[in-house]
């Protein structure tokens, strides 16, 4: 716009009569102007911002020479100037960049634009130039920020990305190609080619839900590396205004996944130890409850067999054959029982009633007590108590707190030891109380129950109600003990209902 504005003040200038009224056209201009002989490229004048800035007067400026007024730099050679003046003639305004010193000795960077004009007088070059000292400070600056940043990035464990308004990857930092496996001059394509077809929806999902405020919440996605390898991502993500992109953060989290896997492993494990070790305890009642069907079955079918030796006896032989039936399916019941209880399964979770796992166990349970002398009582609540859950295993918590119970109530005199087993509502959550009359425990041992190496029991070691602890952490759940109204231990836990029942 200036050189547009001072070509139109020089035509401007052919036409008035005095030849001042030109030097102040370009006198009020802010930018500096120097004006060279287009054939001599020696300077014929300048303008009072061109002096200001270099400290000379007019006068003094027009015998100086390149040398006398430019930083000594190869870069800044006069050969350079001149050709750019040159250009101008033929290919019109050229821009380069040149470094003027001051009379005072200070060097000003400077943008300059050499403008060929024909004057009626003679021809020049109107050479316009701008300090642009602070500028490229500011550019070199921002330089050094950028490889320091850089430096830092190129050791981080994360990477870093900024994805385009349709999915396409804008920038990625050198340690996010190192996590995608996509070496540093290979094309980035679209984000979502990395993930599996299972989590595209929810990745997509993620990144509409970014926001400007806040970051999004991290969610782990498994994806496909351009080497092929398969690796776990945790992923955040938050809107930014460079060209409406979304800043992603991303990490390699493939290691601590496989962690959290191998001691989910190491759980399942010790469930299925603490099921199996449940059902070895047992295993004198439970041989005692197989033996009266078995025994049944035996003497049955020795009577039919003697029945079928008689005339006319054949409608009693088959009804001692059918009795026997009904004991070895009350056989195959019991050893069904516990088969599955004790079988390891892989965890699938399933809305169950509390009421229908508690009727699952108190089988076991009745059996046990019965083997010790105590009397169980089971409380039912009135409504369904639906609770999202691994039934199996809220049932083996039940079985451990009840036994732990029953245990307690060893040795009491016949009649005497209760163990009462309750489900209720409270609130928005599903409860099971195991309520025994036995000694109770000190009350500073309430608090650590429930923690390993802590038992209510003489001998014990804890590790059952540790680990009942553990599968209701695992439920969203809490569990606790308190004494019981009748001075023995009451023990709780509660699960958050899946739904109100009402």
């Amino acid at each position: 716009m200036v050189s547009v504005a001072i070509l139109y003040f020089s035509h401007l200038a052919m036409n008035f009569p005095a030849e001042d009224d030109f030097h102040r056209l370009l006198d009020a201009l802010t930018q500096c102007v120097l004006l060279h002989d287009a054939k001599t490229k020696a300077i014929v004048w300048a303008n009072r911002a061109a002096c200001v800035a270099l400290g000379f007067s007019v006068e003094e400026l027009l015998p100086l020479k390149a040398h006398d007024m430019t930083r000594d730099d190869i870069r800044y050679r006069r050969e350079i100037a001149v050709n750019a003046m040159d250009r101008s003639v033929t290919d019109g305004p050229q821009s380069y960049e040149w470094c003027y010193r001051s009379r005072a000795g200070v060097d000003m960077l400077s943008e300059a634009i050499a403008t060929y004009v024909p004057l009626s007088e003679r021809a020049v070059v109107m050479v316009q130039f701008r300090d642009i000292s602070a500028e490229e400070a500011m550019r070199q600056k921002l330089r050094r920020y950028e490889a320091r940043l850089r430096e830092y990035m190129q050791d981080l464990g994360e990477g870093v990305a900024v994805l385009t308004p349709r999915g396409k990857v804008g920038f990625i930092s050198e340690s996010g190609r190192r996590v995608l496996g996509v070496a540093s001059d290979a094309p980035l394509g679209v984000a979502l080619d990395y993930c599996t077809k299972e989590d595209r929806d929810r990745l997509i999902a993620q990144l509409r839900s970014a926001t400007r405020q806040h970051s999004t919440p991290a969610q782990r996605y498994a994806i496909t590396r351009r080497d092929g390898a398969k690796r776990w991502l945790r992923i955040t993500c938050r809107r930014i205004d460079i060209e409406d992109g979304i800043l992603v953060h991303f990490r390699d989290i493939s290691d601590e996944v496989a962690i959290e896997e191998a001691r989910r492993n190491e759980a399942r494990m010790l469930e299925y130890a603490g099921r199996y070790n449940a059902m070895g305890e047992m295993s004198t009642a439970i041989a005692h409850e197989l033996s009266q069907p078995l025994a049944a079955v035996r003497n049955f079918i020795e009577g039919a067999i003697q029945r079928l030796s008689q005339p006319d006896s054949i409608d009693s032989a088959i009804w001692g054959l059918r009795a026997a039936d009904r004991q070895a399916e009350h056989a195959a019941h019991i050893i069904k029982s516990v088969r599955e209880f004790i079988v390891k399964r892989e965890p699938v979770e399933s809305e169950a009633d509390l009421r229908d796992v508690l009727a699952d166990v108190a089988y076991f349970i009745q059996l046990r007590a019965r083997d010790e002398g105590v009397t169980v009582r089971i409380e039912q609540w009135r409504e369904p108590l639906p609770i999202r859950c691994e039934r199996v295993l809220v049932g083996q918590v039940i079985l451990n707190l009840a036994f732990n119970a029953v245990e307690a109530l060893a040795g009491a005199k016949p009649s005497t030891g209760i163990v009462t087993l309750a489900t209720a509502k409270n609130g928005t959550a599903a409860e099971l109380h195991v309520i025994d009359n036995g000694p109770g425990v000190p009350d500073d041992a309430l608090d650590r129950l429930f923690d390993g190496f802590s038992s209510s029991k003489a001998g014990g070691n804890g590790i059952g109600l540790s680990l009942c602890k553990n599968i209701v952490s695992r439920h969203e759940g809490r569990i606790w003990a308190q004494r019981a109204a009748g001075g023995g231990l009451e023990c709780c836990f509660a699960l958050p209902l899946s739904r109100d029942p009402a």
